[in-house]
């Protein structure tokens, strides 16, 4: 549905009652709320926003569901720092308003879990068995992406943002099968938890180089559903591409873990069969580098590169371009232009 920033928490609340999101999420269980980290700064479409934290948990606490219920989590990546994060992208403000307390997956324990489901890359990936939070497992999960490219995966949403919560921090040696292992996620919330639900923020919306070193477009839309493969497969629609075209998207359609076919998939709510944001997915210095060594000339240096003590070079540069490069100068300036815009004035208001 449309929005604006005078209507947004309003219209939060309106997106999930049309989502049918208490025929999925139950009062009677925990409820896991997996924001989205992809940088620890804050920059436009990149991460959460605060008035999407704030206008779900406001909706769920004026249905009924307890807040000792409900846990906000965040992992961390070999980049990103999820305590700092919550603070710079000004979750913190919004959780105390609301009484919940953020919950870092650094913080707590993790433990094997012998999947059942036929994965197609994970146990290849992690032999020694796929370590999850041990919170997880009987837990429903809501998920809270917005709508942005990905160099890795053309774009993200639902799937992706499991990605940052089942798999530990060395979750980067997945990036490889990327699109295999977004189907294997898919698989393993299927086993973990009674429920899933996401509500996607495309109010602005991020174009180019994602996930982090991308062009804020403001959109003005709010996205919710219940099934994950479907509301990314809007979402790739929306920005200009062609869902079944999306390899994840396309094998989990296949395998029946969610619908990413346009046409079988019913949207309510306003008219956006015209809308295409004309998107198109690049790759920023750091992935570009990332997949010429696991896929590309540099294939010969992948284990030493990325696999041995060596490795440590790997987020020393992907961090000294990102933070100390490219975030004050090209950064810089479209946070400027983005804060002349009313969502930059609603962000400064949290």
């Amino acid at each position: 549905m449309r929005t604006r920033p005078e209507t947004v928490i309003a219209d939060y609340a309106r997106v999930m009652d049309l989502a049918g999101y208490r025929n999925t999420l139950s009062r009677d269980r925990d409820t896991l709320i997996k924001l989205n980290l992809s940088w620890t700064k804050y920059f436009p479409s990149c991460s959460s926003q605060p008035w999407q934290v704030d206008g779900v948990i406001g909706k769920m606490l004026a249905d009924g569901f307890l807040r000792d219920r409900l846990i906000p989590i965040e992992n961390k990546t070999v980049v990103t720092n999820p305590r700092e994060g919550c603070r710079n992208n000004r979750w913190e403000p919004v959780l105390q308003k609301h009484g919940l307390t953020f919950q870092p997956l650094t913080e707590v324990d993790w433990q094997v879990y012998r999947f059942k489901s036929p994965l197609l890359k994970l146990n290849e990936i992690f032999p020694e068995g796929i370590q999850i939070p041990a919170i997880y497992p009987g837990r429903q999960i809501l998920h809270l992406p917005t709508v942005k490219t990905h160099g890795h995966a053309v774009m993200t949403g639902a799937v992706k943002n499991s990605f940052g919560g089942l798999l530990r921090e060395v979750r980067h040696y997945a990036h490889k099968y990327m699109h295999e292992v977004l189907v294997d996620l898919l698989y393993m919330q299927r086993e973990l938890h009674p429920a899933v639900f996401t509500v996607m923020d495309g109010t602005v919306a991020g174009d180019g180089a994602g996930p982090r070193t991308m062009i804020p477009r403001v959109k003005n839309l709010l996205l919710a559903a219940a099934d994950s493969v479907a509301i990314d497969a809007i979402a790739a629609r929306l920005m200009g591409f062609d869902p079944l075209s999306i390899p994840f998207l396309r094998m989990a359609h296949e395998r029946g873990l969610g619908i990413a076919d346009p046409s079988q998939i019913e949207i309510v709510g306003d008219d956006v069969s015209a809308e295409n944001f004309g998107f198109q997915t690049r790759k920023s210095l750091v992935i570009w580098g990332d997949q010429m060594i696991r896929k590309g000339f540099l294939r010969p240096l992948e284990r030493i590169l990325l696999h041995s003590p060596l490795m440590v070079w790997a987020p020393f540069a992907s961090n000294v371009y990102h933070d100390a490069v490219w975030y004050p100068t090209i950064g810089r300036a479209r946070i400027r232009e983005f804060m002349r815009t009313e969502w930059g004035q609603l962000f400064r208001k949290y």
